[in-house]
């Protein structure tokens, strides 16, 4: 199913969604590093940055995701749809109250950490559903027919 949020065929929220996945995983690694104290206040500090920088790319990876959801005509689809959404962005919500709480330093490093750990069990979640509805129901996935692909040009000598 081709979605409409796509650059050139290739669709834009699955190429974007791993920006805030992965600084949001990092962030619960440096407070890890932090909490356990293996490493230096630094630390304390990539884990801010790092945890603000997903809700930002997380926010700019919706609109996609949104444009494509608005596509969907299965009833099924939708509702899995909306729970993806949904749930992503309960994440984003604990993501940016866990940033916050950092940030104005508002309360302890076991409190953050619990935070974390719980935004990246929701977008494991998220994640699930999301790769059911790529992966399943081929959501974002253009079918294409293998006679209609072109060789590669052969190098000249």
């Amino acid at each position: 199913m081709k979605t409409p949020a796509s650059i050139k065929g290739h669709p834009i929220h699955p190429m974007v969604v791993a920006l805030p996945i992965g600084l949001w995983i990092f962030s619960l690694v440096a407070d890890i590093i932090n909490f356990t104290q293996w490493g230096s206040e630094a630390w304390r500090i990539v884990a801010l940055y790092t945890l603000g920088g997903g809700v930002v790319t997380a926010l700019i990876a919706a609109v996609p995701g949104f444009i494509d959801l608005l596509s969907f005509q299965e009833p099924k689809l939708k509702r899995m749809g909306l729970a993806h959404m949904t749930v992503n962005l309960l994440a984003v919500a604990i993501f940016a109250i866990d940033w916050w709480l950092r940030y104005r330093r508002a309360t302890d490093a076991r409190t953050t950490f619990l935070l974390s750990l719980v935004g990246v069990i929701f977008i494991l979640v998220s994640g699930w559903i999301g790769g059911t509805l790529v992966h399943r129901y081929r959501v974002s996935v253009e079918e294409g027919n293998i006679s209609d692909m072109k060789e590669p040009a052969k190098p000249t000598q």
